[in-house]
């Protein structure tokens, strides 16, 4: 299994909400940033097989904007385990509940998809692995899911994606 975990775009600062927390949507520049790195995926000829996002409307709107240049006939699930108060163990239970075939693309939020990049890689939960608004990294998971047996395909800040997308790097 492949497994892409990808953060949110640039969100409205939760000081200037005044709705309800996991209804804060993503601002013009987080979205145009979050085309832009779905175009870098694009170019790295990424095609997920499913496209999960946390119910929370930041995740949601940049799962979907994502979907309209990567994957158009595929659809968006949103995914409990993937909401900020969820674990990594959470995230792996469910990964191991699809095919091992399965090209997934995960959209969360922070600092859940760090921990569970850790968690996939290292084994346990850290804090060391930060991902920045629109950044993604690829973790293939051969065999049978187990933490710490992930292996780091490659780990792209959002202006690396960007970049991509526009043809550089």
């Amino acid at each position: 299994m492949d497994c892409l975990l990808i953060r949110h775009g640039i969100a409205v600062p939760p000081d200037e909400w005044e709705g309800e927390e996991d209804k804060r949507p993503l601002t013009p520049k987080g979205k145009k940033r979050v085309l832009r790195a779905a175009a870098g995926l694009a170019a790295l000829e990424f095609k997920p097989s499913h496209l999960f996002s946390s119910p929370l409307s930041r995740a949601l709107e940049t799962a979907r904007l994502i979907q309209s240049v990567l994957c158009p006939s595929i659809k968006v699930e949103t995914c409990d385990e993937l909401t900020p108060d969820s674990t990594p163990e959470r995230i792996l239970a469910f990964l191991a509940s699809l095919q091992p075939e399965s090209v997934v693309a995960c959209v969360g939020h922070e600092p859940l998809l760090g921990e569970t990049a850790a968690f996939l890689l290292c084994g346990r939960a850290s804090r060391n692995f930060p991902f920045k608004k629109a950044g993604a990294s690829l973790i293939h998971l051969p065999g049978a899911l187990k933490p710490g047996h992930g292996i780091l395909r490659w780990w792209l800040e959002p202006m690396q994606l960007r970049a991509l997308g526009k043809g550089g790097i």
